[in-house]
Parts: structure tokens; C-alpha cells; sequence
């Protein structure tokens, strides 16, 4: 049997791979090659530059250094506002040992020296909290350091004792990254004294850090000021900040400065024309007066009639502002470090506002200080003459209307004096109405009566005379929230209260009351405007602004944005240094006045104006002097200026109000309103070189509460002057 043998077949291949999928896989390689190398291009070629300055900026930085703040000094060169250091506690977390546990052994240590825990809250409750403000531990503020920028020191505990820091800085020799940093803070030696007038500084709004920052300032850094000349002057204290140009390694360590460093410009100091002598002066004669009363009335229970006051001393022939003093005040110096929250709410909650600057931006009705205008008006516009025989009687019934036409609805007016004499002073003349300072008097010289005076001044002649002695508007000194005060008038009423003017509204305003609004400076101007014949002169608190070589620089300031620059920007800028006195206007040559057309009632604005006669404003004065030297005048008293060696002339006040404070305790009495004090006066008659007013909230009879500050500052002031000429005497040898 044979074998047949079958035919062999080709053994198939396992790795077969077709060409197609070949060329996918060298396609993908090809392109992936591709991207890469045009996202080269692109990153070095295209974009190179752009990275390039990009890398350099993360490499190169910029440090800011703090430019010294001025120093404000008054006019005899006494500190009022000065930089002093502040220590504080920092660590720089990359200088720490490399050993935890010696770490933790340094933190111990210092935790028992500064009082500030080792370990407390998170790391995440610690991004939360500004530098120096209580709450984390050293541990997480360490922590967070070193995660953000370890070369850069982290604030433990600022503001330490100047022992304590010179502890730990010996301590620092063992405790490696440990040191003291110093920083300098403001400080404040005369304190609440000055604080209306000084202000404090804060931290940059957060509305105004894109301003400030433009200028070179930085934020959570820098301080600016936030009220009196600490604000007013900001341009001219705050300086120019220096700049450095450094290179850092990853790590933000300081390798080198890349550019020559600019070193910080100082601020300038500033001058300001306060003697802080009489400042003091003014302060112990008005806090001793109203704590007097206070304890006068209540005792010692702590209750107060008089709540808050305020004075003001000033050179009527230069407007230099000599003491600016109010009760109550605040520290400033508990504002130099950070402005404590509780501390701001509490005097922001005080119904006394002790915040608000009284002698510029607290208004309230003049009373009688404010006849001073009526009475230049009346005399000026020949509705009185200086002979005329004027009857006072201590009451007088007008019959008032709104308009020529209306019914008479009779009004009882009374004089002052009615409670203590109903006859009041009888038959007086011009001179007397403002030495004993008669309402009645001045009720007709303002608005008429009868046959005796028929044509009274008039509301409207009556608010051009009282804003050409410096009511109505802001005078422009060099301080932040001057207030305007209201001289109101018919078409005042009518869009403010929807009402007409009536015959009695025109009786009240000539005596200051009714909605007759003045600031304590006001005040203070008018009576300087009649003391220097005339002469409307801009109150300043500026004297000379120096550089840090003491060398005197000239100023600028805006009244309107109320900044300082070191040239006339606006046509109403005027300069603050060198001082040179500006006047404002001379009512006896300046038509400041506007002219009116009055008749039965009617007053018609003639488009033209004109001055007042020089004799008026002697006649003025010479009322004023009768005030002191007649038996009945109101600053005839012991207490104030009788028999006072200086000739003294001034104006006294008493003015009704019913504001919210009095209608919440139930003051407001027809009849029987509480009522302001007032006093203004000037010295020497003859030679005016001081004028000065005193205000006290809710304290009564002028002449008698507010007359003996304006003494007592008086006499400060003539001692003074009396030992700075022995010791120049002395000098002089």
C-alpha cells in the first residue's frame, strides 16, 4: 500500500501591520513636532519680549520709602504736631532656625515678653486680620509669612514700650529672624487742646487710593489727614515718597538695587499762627467757666446746663487766628497709631458732636451780637438818626402782616429787660439801643413802627449789611467743613417754607433770632470788621509753610478744593506763605452793598450798590465802648470789664433757641425758650489788636455767662504781650 502525500500550505504571519496605520502614527509624530516647535517659535520668537519684561518684573521690584510727615508748629515755634518712633516686634520667617523645635523655643520665649500667644485661630482667620490688630498667634502670623513672602518681615506686636524693645533686640542676638522695627507715628504734645484746630491722620479711604497711589502714596501704609490742618495741608506735610529699584531671588530675598536709589523728599513744616499760650489760656477760661455753671446749677451730679462752648481770639487788622478753643474736644493722640472703632462711634454718638470744629461749622442764632448789622444798616440808610429820641418801652404790640393788605393780627414784642422792668430803658438814642443792647429798640430800626420810625431797614437791606460784615458766607480759612450760616430773607421763605415774609419775621431777624443761623467766626468778623474801620479781613491759621532746611517756601490754597500748591492755580487762590493779611473788602470803599428802593413795605433792587459812610462804623464802635463805660450797658460788671485798665468795646448776646435737644426735654416754652450765650469785644478801643467771642451752649444771659471768658482771655492776652516785650526788652539788653 502506498502513501500519498498532501501538498504544504505557507505558515501565516503574526505581525502583520498595515501601511495606512504606519502613516497615521508618523503623522501624529510629525504633527505633535510641529505644535511644539511653533509653540517654541511663539514663546521665544513671537512673545519672547513680552515674557521677557515679564520675567524681569518678577525679578525686579520696587520699594516705596516713606517720606518723614511735617511737623506743625504755632507761631512761636512750639510743637503741636511732630513724627515719633513706634516699635514693633517682627519676624522674618525664611531667617529662622531650620529646626522646628527651636523655633518653637524662640516663640515661647517672646510670647511671655509681648503677650501675644504662641498658637491661636488658623491659618485662614489670620488672612483676615490687618497688621497689628490682636487675635492670631505667632505661629499662624509666621505661617502666613512664610507662605507669601518669607524674606519679608511680619508684624507680631506693634507700638511696644521703648524698654521692652530694647530687650528683645538684645534678645535678637539668640533669636535669629526676631528684631525690632522702627516706624515713625504722630504725636500730639498738646492734645485735645488743639485737636479742632490739628486735626489727626487715618488711614487712605478706600474710595481715594487710586488718587493717592497716582501720586505716589501707598496704601494700608501711608497716613493722610482727616481733619484741620493735619487735612487742610495734607499737599504740603505728606512730602514725596522715595524709590528704590531692587532684584529678588524666588524666594523675594533683596539681592541687589538695580538703579541708584531716590531718596524720600520731607514734608515741609507748617506754621501755624496760634499762640499756643493763649490757646491754653482760652481753654482753662472756657472749660473753668462752663464746669462752674454746671456745678452751679447741679452740683456735683454730673448733670450739665451748658453742654458745649466755644472762643475764638483774632488780630482784627490781619485775621490771624490767635486761640480757637471748644468743650467738649477729643484726644487726637488716640488716633496716631489706628483710629479706634469704639473710641470714633462713641464720639460720633455724642449729641455734643465734639468732632465738629464749633467755631466754623456749628451754627446757631446769634441773638444780639448780630445788632451790630442792623444797627450799621439803620444808621447808613437814614433810617435812624444819631440824635433821634427812640421810645423803649419794655413791651410793644405790633400789628403784623404778610402783605400791605392783610388784616393786622397784633403781636406782643418784649425788650430783654421786661422781667426785670416792665418799663424797660424809656426814651433812648441810637447810641444807647446798642449799649444796652435794646430789643425793642432794634425791633423798629429793623422793621419799623408807626409814625415814630416808618420805614424800618428791611429784610433785604437788612441781609446786605449783615453779609458785608461776614454773615451768610464762608470766610475761607485753611480748614476742612466751614459752614455758610443763613441771613434769610422773602424769597428765602418762600422756597424753603412755602411761606411769605411777614413784618414780624423782619422784628426777630433784627435781633438775631428766628432762622438767623451764624457761626461763632461770623460772629467774631463782624465785630472785627466794625473794630478795624471797616476792613473785612480773611481769617487765617496759616503763617509760613518752610522746608526741611528751614527755608520759608511759598504756598498757595485753593478755598474752594481747599489744597495747597506751590503756585496760584485758580483766580481765588490765595497765598498762605510767606502771611501777608488779606482783606476781603472795606465796606466804607468797596460797593459791596446793593442798593434798594424801599417804600411802604417794598423794597426794589436798583442794579446799582454802594459803601457805608465811615462815620457810621465810628458811631458803631462808639456804642460798643458805651456797652463797658455806661452804668446800664451790658458789659458794665465786675466780673467783666468795669474799671478794666484797657480800653474795651463789644456787643452781648442772648439768643432764644428750640433745636432738637431742647424739644426732647420739653424746653421749648413760648416765653420762656432756653437761650445762648454770646459775647463779642475787642481791646485796645482806640487801636484794635485783639478781637475775641465767646459761645456757651444753653448758658444763659451773655453778659453774664459768656462775658467773663472773653475777660479771662483778655487778660491772657495783655500778660502775655506784657512778657514777651520784657523779654525782648531783656534781649535787647
Amino acid at each position: 500500500m502506498s502513501t500519498v502525500s498532501s501538498p504544504s500550505t505557507p505558515p501565516v504571519s503574526k505581525s502583520y501591520f498595515s501601511g495606512w496605520r504606519m502613516w497615521i502614527v508618523y503623522g501624529l509624530i510629525i504633527t505633535g513636532f510641529v505644535i511644539l516647535v511653533l509653540r517654541l517659535f511663539n514663546l521665544q520668537v513671537i512673545k519672547g519680549k513680552e515674557y521677557l519684561a515679564e520675567a524681569y518684573e518678577n525679578r525686579i521690584s520696587t520699594i516705596s520709602d516713606p517720606a518723614p510727615r511735617g511737623i506743625i508748629y504755632d507761631r512761636n515755634g512750639n510743637i503741636l504736631a511732630r513724627n515719633v518712633a513706634s516699635y514693633n516686634v517682627v519676624i522674618t520667617p525664611a531667617l529662622l532656625p531650620d529646626d522646628p523645635s527651636d523655633i518653637q523655643d524662640i516663640l515661647r520665649q517672646l510670647s511671655e515678653l509681648i503677650d501675644v500667644p504662641v498658637s491661636e485661630g488658623t491659618l485662614d482667620e489670620a488672612k483676615l486680620v490687618s497688621a497689628c490688630i490682636p487675635g492670631p498667634g505667632i505661629t499662624q502670623l509666621v505661617e502666613l509669612g512664610d507662605s507669601l513672602a518669607p524674606f519679608s518681615p511680619v508684624k507680631i506686636k506693634c507700638n511696644i514700650a521703648e524698654t521692652l524693645a530694647l530687650t528683645i533686640r538684645q534678645k535678637s542676638v539668640e533669636w535669629p529672624g526676631v528684631d525690632i522695627e522702627i516706624s515713625p507715628i504722630r504725636d500730639y504734645p498738646t492734645g485735645e487742646m488743639t485737636a479742632n484746630l490739628i486735626g489727626f491722620l487715618g488711614p487712605i479711604p478706600a474710595n481715594s487710593v487710586d488718587f493717592y497711589e497716582q501720586l505716589g502714596f501707598v496704601a494700608n501704609r501711608d497716613k493722610v489727614g482727616y481733619a484741620g490742618v493735619e487735612a487742610s495741608m495734607q499737599n504740603a506735610l505728606a512730602g514725596v515718597n522715595g524709590t528704590r529699584v531692587v532684584e529678588r531671588d524666588v524666594a523675594g530675598q533683596i539681592l541687589r538695587n538695580v538703579d541708584a536709589p531716590i531718596n524720600p523728599v520731607p514734608g515741609n513744616d507748617v506754621f501755624i499762627t496760634i499762640d499756643a499760650r493763649l490757646q491754653a489760656a482760652a481753654e482753662a477760661a472756657l472749660v473753668g467757666e462752663i464746669e462752674s455753671w454746671n456745678t452751679y446749677y447741679y452740683g456735683d451730679t454730673g448733670e450739665q446746663r451748658i453742654s458745649s462752648g466755644a472762643a475764638i481770639a483774632m488780630n482784627p487788622k490781619t485775621g490771624e487766628i490767635l486761640a480757637m478753643v471748644q468743650w467738649p474736644s477729643y484726644e487726637n493722640n488716640r488716633m496716631a497709631r489706628i483710629i479706634p472703632a469704639y473710641y470714633y462711634a462713641q464720639l460720633e454718638q455724642d449729641p455734643r458732636k465734639p468732632l465738629l470744629n464749633y467755631a466754623i461749622s456749628a451754627e446757631y442764632p446769634p441773638g444780639s451780637v448780630f445788632k451790630l448789622s442792623t444797627a450799621t444798616g439803620a444808621l447808613n440808610e437814614e433810617v435812624v438818626t444819631l440824635d433821634q429820641i427812640i421810645k423803649a418801652p419794655g413791651q410793644l404790640i405790633l400789628c403784623e402782616r404778610f402783605s400791605p393788605n392783610d388784616p393786622c393780627r397784633e403781636r406782643p414784642f418784649v425788650d430783654w429787660i421786661f422781667d426785670k422792668n416792665p418799663e424797660g430803658f424809656g426814651e433812648i438814642d441810637f447810641l444807647h439801643c446798642i449799649a444796652y443792647s435794646s430789643n425793642v429798640c432794634f425791633y423798629k430800626l429793623g422793621g419799623g413802627y408807626q409814625d415814630e420810625i416808618p420805614q424800618g431797614l428791611g429784610p433785604q437791606r437788612h441781609a446786605e449789611y449783615a453779609r458785608a460784615l461776614g454773615y451768610g458766607t464762608q470766610s475761607g480759612i485753611e480748614l476742612f467743613g466751614e459752614a455758610d450760616g443763613l441771613i434769610p430773607t422773602p424769597q428765602w421763605k418762600r422756597i424753603n417754607l412755602g411761606e411769605n415774609w411777614s413784618t414780624g419775621d423782619t422784628y426777630i431777624a433784627s435781633v438775631g433770632q428766628g432762622y438767623v443761623l451764624a457761626t461763632p467766626l461770623q460772629v467774631l468778623q463782624s465785630a472785627a470788621t466794625i473794630a478795624n474801620d471797616g476792613k473785612l479781613m480773611k481769617p487765617t491759621l496759616i503763617r509760613q509753610v518752610t522746608d526741611f532746611e528751614g527755608n520759608v517756601v511759598e504756598k498757595w490754597f485753593n478755598p474752594a478744593e481747599l489744597t495747597v500748591s506751590d503756585e496760584k492755580v485758580g483766580e481765588n487762590d490765595f497765598q498762605v506763605s510767606p502771611f501777608v493779611p488779606k482783606e476781603r473788602w472795606d465796606i466804607t470803599e468797596d460797593p459791596v452793598i446793593e442798593n434798594y428802593d424801599c417804600v411802604d413795605g417794598y423794597c426794589e433792587d436798583t442794579a446799582t450798590k454802594k459803601t457805608v459812610d465811615p462815620f457810621v462804623v465810628q458811631q458803631v464802635q462808639t456804642g460798643m465802648r458805651l456797652a463797658v463805660l455806661e452804668s446800664r450797658g451790658t458789659l458794665h460788671r465786675e466780673e467783666t470789664f468795669m474799671n478794666y485798665p484797657i480800653p474795651v468795646a463789644g456787643k452781648t448776646g442772648t439768643a432764644e433757641y428750640c433745636d432738637d435737644v431742647a424739644r426732647s426735654q420739653n424746653r421749648c416754652q413760648f416765653g420762656s425758650w432756653p437761650t445762648h450765650s454770646w459775647t463779642v469785644a475787642y481791646a485796645p478801643y482806640d487801636d484794635p489788636e485783639v478781637v475775641i467771642v465767646a459761645f456757651m451752649y444753653n448758658g444763659g444771659e451773655g453778659g453774664v455767662v459768656a462775658a467773663p471768658v472773653v475777660r479771662l482771655i483778655m487778660d491772657a492776652y495783655f500778660k502775655i504781650k506784657a512778657i514777651d516785650a520784657g523779654q525782648s526788652t531783656g534781649a535787647g539788653g
